[in-house]
């Protein structure tokens, strides 16, 4: 006689993610400019990491245009390294 086995789920399985939308795709009259710290202040960590594009929902080139900018008031002493 067998033992069917159980069947297992796993849990990410039963959890489904909502696919973040780009900000900036959605809303095209929105610019990405070093000198709105405080909207780039949303896209920095409490620690002043760039929060990653799987976190933030934005899309690799609009991601990588926030990382280029935030670096920029960095260097112009807008927004500080370390919080």
């Amino acid at each position: 006689m067998r033992i069917k086995p159980k069947k297992i789920i796993k849990k990410r399985d039963s959890l489904q993610f909502k696919k973040r939308t780009c900000r900036f795709c959605a809303d095209k009259t929105r610019a990405i400019d070093y000198k709105d710290v405080k909207m780039l202040e949303g896209f920095i960590k409490e620690r002043g990491k760039i929060l990653p594009s799987r976190i933030s929902g934005n899309c690799a080139g609009h991601q990588r245009r926030i990382a280029e900018e935030i670096k920029k008031a960095r260097f112009m002493s807008l927004v500080p390294y370390i919080k």
